[in-house]
């Protein structure tokens, strides 16, 4: 496994890959990898000829500097653990080598797609920087196959999105959200709860198991599962930012629940802000 740092060092290491028209997955990360990183790791490794990874803490992401700076940086836990599930190689390039002096492209999408539940609470400016950085990896890795963790729903129907408007020639292929025993989504922020906060973060997972219960007792009602659920994460004492029942493409708010829409709840839990979400099945 190799480790590169600019671009045209990746590319040269590319170069005989795509000679050989091998293909070539790409597992774009922020590093702070954890058991949800790795299931994306090793889908990647069974599907794919090469196996990209790539470890950036994007700024332009962060509509709070605090949030950047507490983000966990690990990167050689992170090449260890890459080399673990088969990766060829890391892309772990410094802030200059992605945004040059001088540079002035932004590549935005509009609508409820980037302007709703994340967007209307970390701003639409988060997506904007998750987008323009995408699409540089994109472009610079090239690869067949993109892997995301379905955690992040909102970001990967924004990508998929991304993909399909600018004719990216990148399958994206959403992996279902690993989780602690206990039901809390892995996150590289978890490791920032610690004590009682560790108990209330379990309040997101409650939330979502309240939607189907409910869902399965008989209720319809938008409103009426979404006062349930938020009803049982107030036994953990969390209030959620939002906790919403949306079409799973459109992100538009259902007003009758049915088979496949998708429930997503954001919390503050002590110093941290942790995101989650289910199918209706």
């Amino acid at each position: 496994m190799r480790v590169v740092r600019t671009v045209s060092e990746l590319r040269d290491a590319l170069r005989r890959a795509r000679r050989e028209d091998s293909t070539i997955g790409f597992v774009p990360t922020m590093g702070a990898l954890h058991a949800g990183h790795e299931a994306l790791m090793e889908q990647a490794r069974r599907e794919c000829d090469v196996v990209v990874l790539s470890i950036f803490v994007n700024p332009t992401q962060f509509n709070d500097p605090t949030d950047l700076e507490r983000y966990p940086r690990t990167e050689e836990a992170d090449v260890a653990a890459a080399e673990r599930a088969g990766v060829d190689l890391v892309f772990a390039p410094f802030a200059q080598e992605m945004y040059p002096r001088g540079a002035t492209i932004e590549v935005r999408l509009a609508g409820p797609l980037v302007d709703t539940l994340e967007g209307a609470h970390r701003g639409s400016d988060h997506f904007h920087g998750v987008t323009t950085v995408v699409a540089k990896l994109f472009n610079i890795v090239q690869p067949d196959v993109a892997y995301f963790g379905q955690k992040d729903a909102q970001q990967v129907l924004v990508v998929t999105a991304l993909v399909r408007e600018l004719n990216f020639p990148v399958r994206i292929q959403a992996v279902q959200t690993v989780r602690e025993p206990d039901g809390l989504a892995m996150s590289s922020r978890n490791v920032h709860v610690q004590g009682r906060d560790r108990e209330r973060a379990l309040a997101l997972k409650a939330g979502l198991d309240s939607a189907q219960a409910t869902y399965d007792g008989g209720e319809r009602d938008a409103d009426a599962v979404i006062a349930a659920s938020v009803a049982a994460m107030a036994s953990y004492e969390v209030d959620p930012e939002y906790l919403a029942i949306v079409d799973r493409v459109t992100l538009e708010p259902l007003r009758t629940v049915e088979p496949g829409a998708l429930v997503v709840v954001a919390a503050p839990v002590g110093p941290v802000r942790l995101i989650d979400n289910a199918t209706i099945h």
